[in-house]
C-alpha cells in the first residue's frame, strides 16, 4: 500500500511486517499461501489461492482442547488433512506478520507431520 501510513501500535507494526511478507509470497492454484492468524485465544489457518483471490479452506482451534500450543499442531495437522482430500500437496508459509516461533512454528510443524510440503 505505497502512500498508505499504517499506525505504529503493535497490530499496526504486524500489518506493516505482514505487508512486507506479502510483497514476496503469493499462492497459486497448484500451490497455495497457507496463512496463519493468531489472536490471544485461538489460532486461524486459512489457504487461499491468490490468482484466483478466492479462499479454499479455513481451519480454526474452535471445538479443540488442550493447551494453545497443542490446538495449533492439531490445527496444523487438520488443515494438511483437509488440503490433501482437496489435492493440495505443497503449500507457501506465510506467518501472517508473526515471528516464527511458538504457536506459529508449532502450526507449521504440525503441517510438515501431516504431510503438507512447504
Amino acid at each position: 500500500m505505497p502512500g498508505k501510513r499504517v499506525p505504529t501500535t503493535s497490530a499496526g507494526l504486524r500489518k506493516r511486517r505482514h505487508l512486507r511478507v506479502r510483497a514476496k509470497v503469493a499462492g497459486t492454484p497448484e500451490r497455495p499461501r497457507l496463512v496463519v492468524f493468531r489472536s490471544l485465544k485461538h489460532m486461524s489457518v486459512q489457504l487461499i489461492d491468490d490468482v484466483a483471490q478466492r479462499t479454499l479452506m479455513t481451519v480454526t482451534d474452535a471445538g479443540l482442547s488442550g493447551k494453545k500450543s497443542e490446538k495449533s499442531t492439531a490445527v496444523g495437522k487438520l488443515v494438511a488433512e483437509k488440503a490433501k482430500g482437496a489435492g493440495i500437496s505443497k503449500v507457501v508459509f506465510d506467518r501472517g506478520g508473526y515471528r516464527y516461533h511458538g504457536r506459529v512454528k508449532a502450526v507449521a510443524d504440525g503441517a510438515r507431520e501431516a504431510g503438507l510440503e512447504f
